[in-house]
């Protein structure tokens, strides 16, 4: 996790300032503490789920911007190396696979969670798609007001530009999530 807190600080800090905002602007856009936002630059703490979505929003960036690495042509991630980011309200944690290139804009990831306080997301920017192929365990995924139940297999895809949840019904369930920014 130390290396992806790194990267996150550099990269919020890039993003930040090319977006010409004080620390103080962007954390009143994304509606988290003006300290959050300075720890998260300095690497001093882990990031959840939640704020680093809040600030992609605040930033007008997808979140994978603030995680994703660039690397060669061939990407392997083996599932024991996998560096995800928790969720702060829920037993949840996101690892972004692969980040969509420049105007290609889907992102991947694994979603591993256990049963607790569902997932709740926030709407994410007007017309956003996400699939969700379950890959063990069963879980309610969907538009809050519509959630689905899926067994291992099972694919969905909802509107994700509206309240959406993420709920695990058994014990390491784990899915695959494809956003998609249009």
């Amino acid at each position: 996790m130390d290396d992806l807190r790194t990267h996150i600080a550099q990269a919020l800090k890039r993003e930040r300032e090319q977006a010409g905002l004080s620390v103080s602007e962007l954390a009143r856009r994304a509606s988290v503490s003006k300290a959050t936002v300075s720890q998260l630059e300095a690497a001093a703490i882990n990031p959840t789920v939640e704020t680093l979505w809040a600030l992609g929003s605040a930033l007008g960036i997808p979140f994978s911007a603030l995680v994703a690495e660039t690397g060669a042509a061939t990407t392997l991630i083996r599932a024991h190396d996998r560096a995800g980011v928790p969720s702060k309200a829920s037993p949840y944690v996101a690892t972004l696979l692969a980040a969509s290139p420049p105007h290609v804009r889907r992102d991947i990831y694994v979603i591993e969670a256990d049963p607790g306080n569902p997932h709740s997301s926030a709407p994410h920017p007007a017309g956003a798609i996400e699939h969700v192929i379950i890959m063990t365990g069963r879980a309610r995924v969907g538009t809050e007001a519509e959630a689905i139940e899926l067994g291992a297999g099972d694919y969905l895809s909802y509107p994700a530009d509206v309240t959406h949840v993420f709920v695990a019904l058994e014990a390491a369930t784990s899915a695959v999530l494809l956003t998609e920014l249009r």
